[in-house]
């Protein structure tokens, strides 16, 4: 028996992962990268713009699972450099206390958050970004909004499956005017 625990992205088989997903709760971490001013007040979000499985564009927040034998803040950091790149120099919060936690649903209507894969409980955060993002995986753009921008009807109406909804919780989190 070996004392090594395997925390390698690839931990699941895609058909482990798909009876995992149909059988008990997944979790993951989510943030809301932002780019701040001296003073600590946000300036600009950054929205990933992605292509989904059925064609579909949206706009979306950093999202990741949480890997077996993973700390929050190491998936924090993975999931911010993969979506992000990797001089995108996020600073992790010191505590890992989320503003809040999202539950994800296969069916619509029980929360704001819906997942048609899954049940799935979401860690979120917001962090502060000061380096150069490029972004890698399945992310097609990063696009910086004024949070005002970021909280309108046509930013919103982008953002599937309740991440306006985590986003409008987010900026309300760190004092920003709804």
């Amino acid at each position: 028996m070996s004392d090594m625990t395997e925390t390698t992205p690839g931990w699941l088989t895609t058909d482990d992962l798909e009876q995992a997903r149909a059988r008990m709760p997944i979790l993951y971490v989510e943030a809301v990268p932002v780019r701040v001013d001296d003073s600590g007040e946000v300036t600009s979000v950054g929205l990933l713009l992605r292509i989904g499985p059925d064609g579909t564009v949206s706009r979306t927040l950093v999202s990741g699972r949480v890997l077996h034998h993973e700390r929050v803040r190491d998936a924090l950091m993975r999931n911010l450099e993969k979506d992000l790149g990797p001089v995108a120099l996020p600073r992790i919060p010191t505590a890992p206390q989320p503003f809040t936690v999202a539950e994800y649903f296969p069916t619509q209507g029980i929360t704001p958050y819906h997942d048609p894969r899954q049940h799935a409980v979401s860690l979120a955060y917001v962090v502060p970004v000061t380096g150069d993002c490029r972004p890698r995986q399945d992310a097609l753009d990063l696009v910086w909004f004024s949070p005002q921008e970021a909280l309108s009807e046509a930013v919103q109406s982008e953002m599937p499956g309740g991440h306006g909804v985590l986003l409008k919780q987010a900026l309300a989190h760190v004092g920003c005017v709804i």
